[in-house]
């Protein structure tokens, strides 16, 4: 059995804490248009139908999967026009894609990471291990009054 508020729809507090959100969240997407203006009560508040905390949802679990909320938008575009499309399994394969190249990236850094750990490096600029794996500068330290030490 639903109250009075989801007759009449779920105020800003109600659709946040029930999403996991918070407001700002709420104001902010609402905002860059990923939920539609909600109707308002007699007092001025914002009454949100019920169906937006699934929405929120789906939104929240499209960012975990690395969707940036643009490309939210466009999924939401494409499914709101009422007809299947394949965006979405060619938009997954292309995040697929993008981690992967994160990845070996992330991969290579620390590699270089466990290089200059294992090498004992102890500074950026002017390192004394043996067999330095980063390329390093001397940095020339300039005095205060301007002359070179």
């Amino acid at each position: 059995m639903t109250g009075p508020a989801e007759r009449g729809g779920l105020r800003t507090s109600q659709v946040a804490e029930r999403a996991g959100v918070n407001i700002q969240t709420l104001r902010y997407y609402e905002r860059r248009g990923l939920l539609a203006e909600p109707a308002r009560s007699n007092g001025g508040h914002r009454l949100y139908p019920p169906d937006t905390v699934a929405l929120l949802t789906v939104i929240k679990a499209a960012q975990r999967l690395g969707f940036t909320l643009d490309e939210v938008a466009d999924l939401l575009d494409a499914g709101r026009r009422g007809h299947p499309t394949p965006d979405l399994r060619q938009r997954a394969l292309d995040k697929i894609t993008e981690i992967d190249a994160r990845i070996a990236d992330l991969t290579a850094i620390r590699t270089s990471l466990t290089d200059v750990v294992d090498a004992r490096c102890d500074s950026i600029t002017d390192c004394t291990c043996a067999d330095c794996p980063l390329p390093f500068l001397t940095v020339t330290t300039v005095a205060p009054d301007g002359e070179r030490p």
